[in-house]
């Protein structure tokens, strides 16, 4: 977000998003207000400020990141009260309007920058429960389609979840990915040492991916397989463990599968991405984050620790009763 003129590009994107879903002009035009405070808060306030943008079309829902560098709001609370102003002339409205007006809303800003996540539905349409797991994936620079792939489904308390990263970048890397995706929405709950032998076979036609799978059960029982260079970790504040799977390149040479399990600490978050994102990032980044939203401690790590030259994404589960 460099200029003005490129919070009209993110409305008038917004509004073609939603052309086709049926929504009233009451509707589309809060998706068009938050958008544009949004936006006009980056230009304004925000040294890098990006904006990246979600259409959900299943979920009839638009879900918007901010992201900055700097410099931060030193009181978070306080900038949601009206005719609070960091400067530059504005009435200070912005921020509290985005929230009144969103149908989802989470923030978190320190001098290394802010991370927002705002998201927009139609009036009367459901709202999820509390979400226990969000993902943001992005491609390299210069491509228009993102290598990487992943996927989430849940049945009676337990997670079932995977993410490929599709060798290079580019249009055959997102095909090796989506080929993943559809094997693995052909039977999301099959033992993880089958499914993976399942998307190597399902691959063979492709240039091949790495791949991380993963379960979580209702009891905190957690289980992964794959191969390449997709990674997890397991934090908790007081707990950090690193889950690494076995060389190789699914659909094109593994392996027999191994597959290990574990049991998850209290109050811990599993966090898997692809080699885009820096390897050796410090549990630092999301220990202050484990109470926010998913799909936030996605983005500020992908934020903070994208490697800049790669597809890049990060998956976040946390624990739960229930995940929706």
């Amino acid at each position: 977000m460099t200029d003005a003129s490129c919070v009209g590009d993110v409305r008038r994107f917004c509004a073609r998003t939603v052309e086709g879903w049926g929504w009233s002009e009451v509707d589309a035009g809060r998706l068009s207000l938050i958008a544009t405070e949004l936006g006009t808060n980056l230009v304004r306030h925000a040294v890098q400020g990006e904006l990246w943008i979600a259409a959900l079309p299943a979920a009839q829902e638009v879900e918007i990141l901010a992201l900055d560098k700097g410099p931060g709001m030193e009181d978070v609370q306080r900038s949601f009260q009206d005719g609070v102003s960091t400067g530059s002339g504005s009435p200070g409205t912005g921020l509290g309007a985005i929230r009144r007006l969103a149908s989802g809303f989470d923030i978190h800003s320190t001098a290394r920058g802010t991370v927002c996540v705002v998201r927009v539905r139609a009036t009367g349409h459901a709202a999820r429960p509390e979400r226990q797991w969000g993902a943001v994936s992005v491609a390299a620079p210069g491509e228009t389609v993102c290598g990487d792939g992943w996927a989430v489904a849940i049945d009676n308390g337990t997670v079932s979840a995977v993410l490929a990263d599709g060798l290079g970048h580019g249009p055959h890397a997102a095909a090796a990915a989506e080929a993943a995706l559809e094997v693995f929405a052909g039977d999301p709950f099959v033992p993880l040492d089958r499914l993976v032998q399942d998307v190597h076979t399902g691959l063979q036609t492709t240039r091949g991916a790495a791949l991380f799978a993963m379960r979580i059960e209702s009891s905190s029982r957690l289980e992964y397989a794959g191969a390449g260079n997709v990674m997890g970790r397991i934090i908790s504040g007081v707990f950090d463990r690193s889950m690494v799977t076995q060389h190789g390149t699914v659909g094109v040479q593994v392996r027999k599968t191994e597959v290990a399990r574990l049991v998850l600490p209290d109050h811990a978050v599993a966090v898997v991405h692809s080699d885009g994102i820096a390897s050796r990032w410090k549990s630092e980044e999301v220990v202050p984050l484990l109470q926010r939203d998913p799909t936030l401690i996605a983005a500020a790590l992908l934020w903070q620790q994208s490697r800049g030259r790669d597809d890049a994404t990060v998956l976040v589960v946390k624990q739960g009763d229930t995940l929706e």
